[in-house]
């Protein structure tokens, strides 16, 4: 018979629905039940794509005898942290306090209050290698709840005070510099790995965010090893069996440090920032290996993970058929099979298919092995045509590929993954001059603010039906550097004004005047045991930090003073931890180096499909400017928008017109991409 969560729309929570635990949704009525039983809340928090969490699912969920353990002792509470990603923020931190460490799936134990007073992540069914299983850790905490209450009450409290303390702004006693980001790059560069390119050992992440500092500091700087870190590591990923190489995409992360056996689920927010990270390596290097790889990730989200209505899918499992990575695994005679002898052969030479394998049962995860140029000389043919053989291969088996039982796809839309996404193919559109991109990245904005928004309030989370759950503060910033974005690629005003729109609520719902902090709840949202504050930037950027981002440059866009307050203030709350922690504080660091520089204010005045304009286009997006804004508009059509930006802007003699600002001084207009290319190129210091 099912539980309670057979009502919700979650895929996560949908999983669970048949378990024989009595499973709750988060809400007042499990806490409700707690109280009036006087029983501690188990709550379990994970995600549809995590493999642990299907393991102890399938150990101890399923279990009659465990399930009965669990009925008996807890009101048992199932969070989906896609969902409420505040629910997870607090539990979280409150784990990592208890014990110094976290991850999913996460089990807590809570008070009929809500405050945490044991924990930790996966437990096996039973006791192993000298640790305690699931039900001993089950009798242990019931029995501690029963008669030792005041220990219990006295680790609750102090668990909380801790996360009161964590969730503080401290005061800022140093100024924002530009050596906070040189420091930082600094550091970071001790942990990278020279040989294989990343950070750290196993498991190894690709860390787009650190990427995008460490791109933004050679931008600044000219350093050309911080570059070098940047390439080395997205070439080996690009290599490495981390990418998928028929589908394209990248998967979670690498459990080597070589890149090549990855956990094989893949995450909407991992492919949004790559995607990101790559055109702008191929903007500040020419690499068309870079644009190969990012449009190849943006065809696999548009093709496997875009719904009818344009939103985008969370997330694809690891496992199929029971397996982790099945579906993704070769042999050489499948291979074969597919491609016939001689293909198949130049296949598995260049992809690494071997009959030893380097995963599960003699299978292989694909990886480029085998050297392009060297295998079209061995055969006799030109490299580009060994280069279109074997792409014709990728497709063949790409094909066969999608006959096989594929992994889940977590169907629900987030606002804040969504903007994430918007804004990659929003730049993609730019950047390629690409317009079917540019159509995916509207049906986007447009899903999002018709489907994600009732009665004006920004929402969290859809699937198939009305969406659900109050927007948090990282899904307004995420939707609103995504609408900048389109608004960039278009001069759309509708997108312009849908993102000032959005900040300002941001604002009014998020920011404490009294702190001087964002915080990732809103005013008119539930109350937990404390009001969360992530500003790590982790697999993903914080909402503060994007919001800091978003608001700069909304505030060099529309010339309002008030959004460059709030960023700059924000930016001082966690100043304290920009040189203390910098590899945690990544896109802190990034909108710290827009806010020290002077973005170069780009308008752009001609009919959007006039080759001349689209000429001066390319200029403006083939090369990387991270610091810069742009706006325009179509004097055929449009009258001048009243932003302060095109203010007096016009075609000269009717040709279409580029004018190039900064810190405060302008070059003269120029017709000519040559000439818009030198200015483009010309440092501030040389503007009159």
């Amino acid at each position: 018979m099912p539980n309670r969560l057979v009502h919700e729309t979650s895929p996560y929570l949908l999983q669970h629905a048949d378990n024989p635990v009595d499973w709750r949704p988060w809400g007042t009525e499990a806490f409700d039940k707690a109280r009036a039983e006087d029983k501690p809340v188990l709550l379990s928090v994970g995600y549809s794509a995590c493999h642990w969490c299907h393991v102890m699912e399938r150990e101890s969920f399923e279990s009659e005898e465990i399930s009965r353990q669990m009925n008996r002792d807890f009101v048992c509470i199932k969070v989906d942290r896609e969902e409420r990603p505040d629910v997870d923020s607090v539990y979280m931190q409150a784990l990592q306090a208890m014990t110094g460490q976290g991850g999913w799936p996460m089990t807590m134990f809570l008070t009929p209050e809500g405050k945490p007073f044991f924990g930790g992540t996966y437990y096996p069914p039973e006791d192993r290698d000298g640790s305690a299983g699931f039900p001993r850790i089950l009798q242990a905490v019931a029995t501690a709840y029963r008669h030792q209450r005041g220990d219990v009450a006295k680790s609750a409290n102090e668990v909380v005070r801790r996360l009161q303390q964590m969730t503080g702004v401290p005061p800022a006693r140093e100024p924002l510099t530009a050596g906070l980001i040189s420091q930082a790059a600094q550091r970071i560069s001790q942990g990278f790995d020279p040989e294989h390119g990343g950070f750290g050992t196993a498991p190894k992440f690709p860390q787009p965010l650190v990427l995008e500092l460490l791109l933004r500091a050679h931008h600044r700087t000219g350093d050309n090893d911080l570059l070098g870190m940047v390439e080395l590591t997205l070439q080996r990923m690009a290599r490495g069996g981390i990418y998928d190489h028929l589908g394209g995409g990248f998967h979670r992360y690498s459990t080597d440090p070589f890149w090549l056996v990855p956990h094989f689920e893949k995450m909407l927010y991992d492919n949004a920032l790559l995607s990101r990270l790559y055109l702008n390596a191929y903007q500040a290097t020419g690499n068309l290996d870079y644009r190969r790889v990012a449009e190849e990730t943006l065809d696999y989200v548009r093709r496997e993970m875009t719904n009818p209505l344009g939103g985008f899918f969370s997330a694809q499992d690891a496992d199929s058929e029971g397996e982790e990575g099945t579906f993704y695994v070769w042999s050489p005679r499948e291979v074969m099979e597919v491609l016939g002898p001689d293909l198949g052969a130049l296949f598995n030479q260049r992809f690494g298919v071997t009959w030893e394998g380097n995963f599960e049962g003699g299978t292989t995860i694909l990886s480029v092995v085998g050297d392009l140029k060297a295998m079209a000389q061995k055969a006799g043919v030109p490299e580009e045509k060994m280069h279109l053989l074997l792409q014709e291969a990728r497709e063949q088996l790409l094909a066969h590929r999608r006959r096989r039982v594929p992994p889940a796809t977590d169907e629900k839309a987030l606002t804040a993954w969504n903007g994430l996404m918007l804004r990659s193919f929003a730049e993609a559109a730019s950047i390629l001059q690409r317009d079917d991109y540019l159509e995916v990245a509207r049906r986007s904005a447009a899903f999002l603010l018709e489907r994600l928004r009732q009665e004006g309030r920004l929402l969290r989370s859809y699937r198939d039906g009305p969406a659900r759950v109050k927007g948090y503060l990282e899904d307004h910033a995420f939707l609103i550097e995504g609408l900048l974005a389109l608004y960039e690629a278009t001069f759309d005003l509708r997108w312009l004004n849908e993102a000032r729109a959005l900040a300002d609520q941001m604002v009014v719902l998020f920011w404490s005047k009294e702190q001087g902090a964002f915080y990732d709840t809103g005013t008119d949202q539930e109350e937990l045991v404390v009001r969360p504050r992530d500003i790590v930037d982790n697999a993903s950027p914080s909402g503060g930090s994007v919001a800091a981002m978003a608001l700069l440059r909304l505030a060099t866009l529309t010339g309002l003073p008030d959004y460059q307050r709030v960023a700059a203030q924000a930016l001082r709350s966690v100043q304290p931890f920009l040189a203390q922690t910098p590899g945690g504080l990544t896109y802190w660091l990034c909108a710290l180096d827009y806010y020290l520089s002077t973005p170069k204010e780009i308008a752009l005045v001609g009919n959007p499909t006039d080759p001349r304009t689209q000429a001066l286009r390319r200029e403006v997006f083939q090369r990387y400017l991270p610091n810069k804004v742009v706006a325009g508009y179509n004097p055929e059509e449009d009258d001048e928008p009243e932003l302060p930006i095109l203010e007096g802007r016009t075609a000269l003699k009717g040709q279409p017109t580029a004018y190039v600002c900064e810190n405060f001084a302008c070059m003269m207009p120029v017709t000519d991409p040559q000439a818009l290319a030198q200015q483009l190129d010309t440092p501030a210091s040389t503007l009159e």
